[in-house]
Formats: C-alpha cells, structure tokens, sequence
C-alpha cells in the first residue's frame, strides 16, 4: 500500500496553491472535533481534492458477516431493507474517498461488486471495483467508520477498464453445516453427539463429485427454464471437507468453485446431495435433475454460505506482472481472512444455528418432497425466461 501511494504522490504536480491545500487540511482537521465525529466537518470541496490527491481505479476485498442485512446489494431510495453496500458508501463519504453526491449515483465512481450475495450470506473475498481519491492510509480510515464485522481487508490498483464482475473467472462458495445433517432418516438422532464416520463422508464426496463438469441447472433455480441456455453453469471443484468441532457442534464444511451460479442454486445442489445421504431420494435423481423434466429439489437453509474467494487467472495473467498493477490473489492477505472468518462469520453461523436451529427444522421438511415425480411437465417460468434471462452477479445466497 505504501508503495502504491508513493509513485502517485511522485507523480503529482507541485503548484502555487500548496499554502491553500495546506490551510484546507487545517479546516478538515479541526472539523472533525473532540471526539473524531464528522458532524460538525465541511463538506469537501471535489475540485479542491482532485487537486490534493488523484483519483484512480482499485479494488477492495471485503470481508463482512451477513447476518442482519439485506444482501449485499444496495437498493437506493429504500432504508427499508438494509445492505451492505449501505454501510460501505456511507463508509467512504465520511473516509473523504468519494465525493457525497456521488453516494447515491454509484455508477459515477464506476462502482462494481463481484458476486450479489443475498439475505444474511457473509463474504469472507468479496471484491468491489471503483474510483476513489488515494488518500493516506485510506484502508484504515474506511474502516474506521466500518462496524467491526464489516472489514476493508486490501486494496490493489487495477487498470482503468477493470469491472470486478466482468474481470472474474470464477467464484469460490463454502457451505458450513453441522454433521447430523447427513445422518440417515432411520438413525436414532442426538444431534449435539453425531459424529460423521468415514464411509459417510466418502458417499458424500462421491455424490458432490458428480456436479463437475457442465449440466442444465434449470432445477436448482426458480428463474430458468428447461432449454434456457444460460441455465447450463460449469463447476469446477465440489468436496467435503473433513469435520472439526466448534462450539459444542461437529460441523463439516462444502467448498464449490464454478464460473458463475444461479439464485439458489448451491444450496439446492446441496439440499439434493443430502437428501440421497437421508435415504429419502436415490441417488439416480442426480443425474435426471440435469434433464428437460421437472424435479422437485429441497433447498438447504441460507445459513452456512459463504462467498470465499473470487478468481482473476485471466487478468492476473495480463496485468498482474506488467510492473504497474498488482496480481489479484490477494495471498499476503490470508492470515486477516482467516482471523476475520473465526472470529465473526463461523460464531454467527453456530450461535444463529443453535438459537434457530435453521438445518434441524429444515431436514424435517424433507419427507414432504416428492423425489420420484415423473412429470414431463416444463418449468412454469420457461416461457417467461427463455431467450432472456439475466445474469445474477453469481450470488447464490438468498
């Protein structure tokens, strides 16, 4: 970051006007009061900063715990519903990066999110695209007006066309549930006690295995139909990983990577995966699931998804050695995104776990699906989406 700051401050201009610029700063200081609140700071000048400092394309990789918000998503004019584009934009106008008439009209500041995340799913490698003014230590201080499960965690400069939804290759989702989600309907259940056995997790793997490749996923969304092409989604990698014990529970956590995905559509990839473990469904409704005809798949509950990482090979490759912008892999970051996952999005996942007990309630409505349907039946929304459905922003976490 450093570094970054230094060649702009080299490449800037020095001008008459540096006894103005110096008396401004002044202003901005005293402002700010006794107690570092901005309510009293004049409202900065955008001639006046573009002249102190230049304003350039970066990006930002953002860790936050979704509990609580609406999505990531802003939906300007409705305080309604809360986001957590809400608090970032507020975040930068009062950190002095962004002009503030440029908060509700985003698009100026080229302001682009990788992946839409939806109602309570937390990031732990979002990354948003966008033009601020290259303040000093300008991660600290949007921070500083961050809550604390909301973190800016780096900042990279990128090229001026850069679009962190365009730019990205794929999308890294896990999904963290406790054990007892994959004991069988018959066994005799003290959930608090179950413990995941080998040859369990090995049925597992062998059926999330099955997702790699290219399939219609048509049925594991309600906005595609059957012969929409954009409902056919490549997954690169699907496993379970072995279980650990947190917090009285033994969880295990799903890791998905795949170029885009569809609304809903990981946790019904996984809400099938576990029905076929319960004994509710056979194992053959996989491969049918990809085909034209309608099957009924249960969606696992939104707690648990989490947006880990986003993946840039094919900028990385052009412009991640080119001496003027950094490579996108954000590695010397890892230790912060490790530290902010334990110690805000895996204690919101158990506590809201056994407070609500959301996959409990939920694994007790899957004997109410009907897993042999054989209706040739296209999808109700066929007719409506195809030829013209939209993108999702690859957010799949309602």
């Amino acid at each position: 970051m450093a570094d970054l700051l230094t060649k702009e401050s080299k490449r800037e201009t020095r001008h008459v006007g540096e006894t103005r610029k110096s008396s401004c700063l002044q202003e901005e200081s005293e402002a700010l009061g006794e107690n570092g609140h901005d309510a009293k700071r004049h409202k900065v000048d955008p001639e006046e900063q573009n002249k102190r400092h230049p304003k350039r394309k970066v990006v930002l990789l953002m860790a936050y715990s979704g509990k609580g918000y609406h999505g990531m998503q802003r939906n300007v004019g409705n305080s309604q519903y809360k986001t957590i584009e809400d608090e970032l934009v507020q975040a930068l106008v009062l950190s002095g990066c962004i002009p503030e008439n440029h908060a509700e009209e985003m698009k100026k500041m080229s302001f682009q999110r990788c992946a839409r995340t939806d109602k309570g799913v937390s990031a732990a490698g979002q990354v948003v695209s966008l033009k601020v003014w290259l303040l000093d230590n300008i991660v600290e201080k949007i921070n500083g007006n961050l809550p604390s499960h909301i973190r800016i965690l780096g900042m990279k400069r990128v090229t001026g066309r850069f679009n962190s939804k365009n730019s990205c290759d794929a999308r890294t989702y896990s999904y963290t549930l406790p054990t007892f989600a994959f004991a069988h309907k018959d066994h005799s259940l003290q959930e608090e006690n179950f413990r995941l056995d080998q040859e369990t997790l090995n049925k597992v793997n062998e059926l999330l295995a099955l997702y790699k490749g290219t399939h219609n996923f048509h049925n594991f969304t309600s906005q595609k139909g059957p012969r929409d092409p954009s409902a056919k989604r490549y997954i690169m990698e699907m496993c379970c990983e072995p279980p650990f014990l947190q917090g009285g529970l033994e969880l295990a956590v799903i890791k998905v990577k795949g170029q885009s995905f569809m609304m809903h559509q990981i946790r019904k990839m996984i809400g099938l995966v576990i029905a076929v473990v319960k004994g509710y469904a056979p194992s053959s409704i996989m491969e049918r699931s990809w085909g034209e005809e309608k099957v009924d798949i249960p969606k696992a509950p939104g707690l648990g998804l989490v947006l880990e990482r986003v993946h840039f090979e094919k900028y990385n490759r052009r412009f991640g050695n080119d001496g003027l912008h950094d490579s996108l892999d954000w590695a010397e970051e890892e230790e912060q995104i490790e530290a902010f996952k334990k110690s805000h999005i895996y204690p919101s996942i158990i506590q809201t776990e056994i407070e609500e007990k959301s996959m409990a309630s939920w694994l007790a409505t899957l004997s109410i699906h009907d897993y042999d349907a054989t209706s040739q039946e296209t999808n109700t929304v066929d007719n409506k989406v195809e030829g013209s459905a939209q993108s999702d922003d690859g957010g799949d976490s309602d």
